[in-house]
């Protein structure tokens, strides 16, 4: 939000004073009628807003992640912990793709060596919208589990959080936890059942946050929850529950850790964020970057340039995949505290607004923009546009690519960085260049820049875009324009 400078208050309060000495006694709006007020209470009104303080920043960041267990093998352990928290009855969520694989296999046979009842929900749909998020919510309450394990990618884990957040609270209206300005975005004020999450896919990093996504049929654009009390107890982080993964599955999870990585390194500091909470419940888990994010951030980073090409055009590079992995477990707690931006704004309504492109490699039974596409085929854009308020920063990320910068000038750090990721994306190969290559053209880009307003939650941490609406339109029409190719 912007801070109005005092010359633009002290012309308002003149205003204000001329307008209530001279007004009518009737109010045109309503048709009604009130006294005029007197010269001092004019007078009064007019001091007030003369001395509006500004909004005030924030002056604080909190960390928050599931805890971890990483290493080859420890799905294998899910039942014990279940056995060690007391609980006796799991909800175990999964989908259609995972149930009879092997992560699928080795968790159930854990809950049965530890007499650990359980039911399955296996109907998680991949990038899921909200009729099957309520469907999952509905299977919950029926079933009132202790506890929930997902098995799965970010979609299974993000519909296993809401199903578990709606259980505990069951008269609650299904915008009631969604963000604003979108849904209500009431905070979450009790704790939630122990929620295990075992991610299958190298991607989202949901094992480690608080954030649920879901595509919001009626905007046509995604959305989700966001609060600490969302976040598993635990991330069961096992490379061996990857090694399944299709070539195509492990380019587009692992360009999600990519943009994770760059938007949260990138995204404005904790300490410029407004408003500030008047009380800590209401920090929101997205805060901006901060010193203990960027270690993590910019971590996940430097493995992902490294070793995403080797996961996709090498199968059997078992590095390369526990790397990956590693990699979106960092970047969660990374992104998870300090959140992402522009690239994740503008994918929802490029997802939600599919024409009818389905990604190959993906075994669904509909069109499908997956996640890791849809942020980042505006990437080199979105970097172009952003560099300008941290050049350091975006120059340290351009080196990570293997860009030379030591004659770099910091005024042309964004078109560096810019240029960088698209080189990036397109060695990977067989990604679109560019959302002409998704279906839309140019007369797609008002709708696709109504669809991303709404999403405060990331845009609020955007640099370089903290501006009036119409000049926010401006911009993320000129940065999709600029996406159509590359």
């Amino acid at each position: 939000m912007l801070t109005i400078p005092a010359p633009t208050l002290r012309s308002r309060a003149t205003s204000l004073l001329r307008t209530l000495q001279n007004q009518s006694s009737t109010c045109p709006c309503h048709a009604c009628t009130h006294p005029t007020p007197s010269p001092a209470a004019s007078l009064s009104a007019a001091r007030k807003l003369a001395v509006a303080a500004p909004m005030e920043k924030e002056y604080a960041f909190e960390m928050a992640a599931s805890n971890i267990r990483y290493g080859n093998g420890v799905t294998r352990e899910v039942g014990m912990d279940f056995k060690n928290l007391g609980v006796k009855k799991v909800a175990v969520f999964t989908d259609n793709n995972i149930l009879n694989l092997a992560p699928m296999k080795n968790a159930i046979a854990a809950l049965e060596s530890e007499g650990i009842q359980y039911e399955i929900y296996s109907k998680v749909r991949v990038e899921p919208k909200d009729p099957a998020v309520k469907d999952a919510i509905a299977w919950a309450k029926r079933v009132a589990p202790e506890a929930y394990l997902a098995v799965g990618g970010g979609s299974v884990m993000d519909t296993c959080k809401i199903a578990s957040l709606y259980e505990a609270y069951p008269d609650a209206e299904f915008l009631e936890f969604v963000n604003a300005p979108i849904g209500k975005g009431r905070p979450v004020d009790k704790k939630l059942k122990p929620l295990i999450a075992v991610p299958t896919t190298a991607g989202t990093g949901s094992e480690t946050t608080g954030t649920a996504i879901f595509d919001l049929v009626s905007h046509k654009a995604k959305t989700g929850i966001a609060h600490r009390a969302l976040k598993p107890l635990l991330g069961i982080v096992d490379p061996l529950n990857t090694r399944s993964m299709p070539s195509q599955v492990k380019s587009s999870s692992g360009l999600d850790v990519l943009c994770h990585s760059l938007e949260s390194w990138t995204a404005i500091p904790y300490s410029e964020r407004v408003p500030r909470p008047t009380n800590p419940i209401l920090r929101p888990a997205y805060q901006g970057a901060n010193p203990i994010s960027d270690i993590f951030s910019f971590e996940a980073l430097k493995l992902t340039v490294k070793y995403l090409p080797r996961s996709v055009h090498n199968p059997d590079d078992a590095e390369a995949q526990e790397k990956m992995l590693l990699a979106a477990t960092l970047a969660g707690v990374g992104f998870g505290n300090a959140g992402v931006h522009l690239c994740h704004g503008l994918s929802y309504p490029i997802s939600g607004m599919n024409k009818g492109y389905k990604h190959a490699g993906y075994e669904v039974d509909h069109p499908i923009i997956p996640h890791g596409v849809s942020v980042a085929v505006t990437a080199p854009q979105v970097f172009r546009f952003t560099g300008p308020t941290n050049p350091d920063r975006h120059l340290a990320a351009a080196e990570v690519f293997g860009v030379d910068i030591s004659n770099a000038k910091a005024e042309s750090a964004g078109e560096i960085l810019g240029d960088a990721v698209a080189e990036f994306l397109v060695k990977l190969g067989d990604q679109p260049r560019g959302i002409s290559h998704l279906g839309f053209t140019r007369e797609d880009i008002p709708a696709l820049v109504e669809g991303t307003l709404p999403q405060a939650r990331v845009l609020m941490l955007a640099p370089n875009f903290q501006k009036e609406d119409n000049q926010k339109r401006e911009d993320l029409a000129r940065i999709l324009e600029r996406s159509l190719t590359y």
